[in-house]
């Protein structure tokens, strides 16, 4: 099936994204396998601090995050996610900050993974270590990479399922293989003295975050209500395990040294229990998993950069879409941010992305529980099974969490972090000056790829699903697209209940 925009663009009606598709994107999001987790082992001092950390932090950080976006996502199913939540709560510049911070570090995110590509290609194709052949392959892998994104969500989606199944199933040999091996005191290994805090919890906090991402692609969800709960219990469930099962065979089974235990020592353990077919399995497997990694990372971006567009806090541009129904200008935003951060290294893009995410949070657990007694009524097709009290109580293990992840970052992370805050401040009153004064176009319609509701301020309602467009809702996008004093949004928000 085809549609027609207002630009006369033939855009293609793409599939909705159902429950499996969604655990691999939100998969990708988190996670991607086991690549990366070997650092917890050294910077633990030893596998017990790696192994409880993956066990415990999940319950203190990722079903607490997971169920705050399974409520809040459901409740506003639309482009955007977190930055409709944000504003609900707390107003259109707090959703504006939100929105930067998070995309800023998302592309700060996805930067990573041309380069980690590489870098486990270059174990076999040394000729990757040199800058003659390194630059142009970065490029080649974020173009392609790139166009595969703007090819269509459920394209990725696909790609994403077809990607998992490869990248985690060397790590199930590895652990069948492991298992005659397995000496269970070497699990129990500890030293204090060597502990790396910093290390360790900004491992801990990378590898279980983002749970929150998918939700900016919610309007591309079929029946989010009941697809998002599913997914993000299904995706909680593959993380860990994808986590403590090669944890578990590669510190049971050998006795090497924690100091052995850096980026890529996944492949070593390959090879010492299975042999070098395993090690060069794992080594595809975790070149094409940052494939998958980068795919689900840009399509949250761009879509992120569509919702907000749709709101009306950004230029109408960034919600045209492309023939597949893809927000062709957000894509291109994002990857051309890939590009310029490349040249940063590991630690440092970690530490960054890491402190503007906390930043993020914070503000996402302040909006759970400000809806909860703001809005009490909210229509919640899934709503955590917890009253006001325990809202609080469910986020206060996370966000102590994350202020420790902050308080533990380095001078240089808390100032270039900080300039990035204080630009979304100068922005946010940029876009509404040049919305003010019609500079740029804003409030583009986009009647091909969801219906919406006319109100007489000429806002536009987004509809994609219209059995959850409640009052909230409505009175939010209201608000950005009009810019009101509070009376008049009133008496619009009345005037759209007498219409529903």
């Amino acid at each position: 099936m085809v549609t027609s925009n207002a630009d006369n663009v033939v855009v293609k009606k793409s599939p909705k994204l159902t429950v499996l598709p969604l655990i691999a994107l939100i998969f990708y999001d988190v996670s991607g396998g086991p690549f990366g987790v070997e650092d917890s082992v050294k910077a633990g001092g030893g596998p017990l601090l790696s192994l409880l950390g993956f066990i415990i932090f999940p319950f203190i950080w990722s079903i607490p995050e997971a169920l705050v976006t399974a409520e809040l996502a459901t409740s506003f199913p639309e482009n955007g996610g977190y930055v409709l939540w944000i504003s609900a709560a707390f107003g259109p510049f707090w959703g504006f900050q939100e929105g930067f911070w998070k995309w800023f570090s998302g592309v700060m995110d996805n930067a990573l993974y041309p380069v980690l590509f590489l870098d486990y290609l270059k174990h076999s194709l040394p000729i990757f270590n040199h800058l003659v052949a390194r630059i142009p392959a970065l490029l080649g892998i974020t173009f392609s990479l790139t166009y595969l994104n703007y090819r269509g969500l459920h394209i990725v989606g696909f790609s994403a399922v077809s990607l998992a199944i490869f990248s985690l199933l060397p790590f199930v040999v590895m652990g069948v293989l492991s298992i005659p091996r397995i000496k269970p005191r070497q699990w129990l290994v500890m030293d204090l003295k060597k502990v790396d805090w910093r290390g360790y919890f900004n491992s801990m906090f990378w590898n279980l975050n983002y749970w929150d991402k998918a939700s900016t692609l919610a309007g591309e969800v079929e029946n989010p209500s009941k697809t998002f709960p599913k997914a993000l219990f299904g995706a909680v469930i593959l993380v860990v395990s994808s986590y403590l099962i090669p944890l578990l065979a590669g510190t049971g089974a050998l006795d090497s040294s924690y100091d052995e235990w850096t980026d890529g020592y996944f492949a070593e353990v390959g090879l010492l229990i299975g042999g070098f077919w395993l090690k060069w399995w794992i080594q595809a497997a975790a070149a094409m998993s940052n494939m998958g990694l980068f795919e689900a990372e840009m399509s949250g971006d761009a879509f992120q950069l569509l919702g907000m567009s749709e709101m009306g806090m950004l230029p109408a541009i960034f919600a045209s879409r492309s023939k597949y129904g893809t927000p062709t200008i957000s894509i291109l935003c994002s990857a051309t941010g890939v590009i310029f951060l490349s040249w940063m290294s590991f630690q440092e893009i970690l530490e960054f992305l890491n402190f503007l995410y906390s930043v993020g949070m914070l503000l996402e657990f302040a909006a759970f529980i400000k809806l909860r007694i703001k809005k009490p009524d909210l229509h919640r097709p899934y709503k955590v099974p917890v009253q006001t009290f325990g809202a609080i109580m469910l986020c206060l293990p996370p966000a102590i969490l994350l202020v420790l992840v902050m308080c533990l970052a380095s001078v240089r992370t808390f100032l270039i972090s900080s300039a990035v805050i204080i630009l979304g401040v100068f922005l946010y009153p940029i876009s509404v000056l040049a919305k003010e004064r019609k500079l740029m176009h804003f409030d583009a319609e986009q009647p091909a790829v969801s219906s919406s509701v006319r109100l007489e301020d000429h806002s536009v309602v987004p509809q994609t699903h219209p059995e959850a467009a409640d009052e909230a809702s409505i009175s939010l996008l209201s608000d950005l697209s009009a810019r009101t004093d509070q009376e008049s949004s009133e008496i619009r928000f009345e005037g759209v209940l007498k219409v529903e």
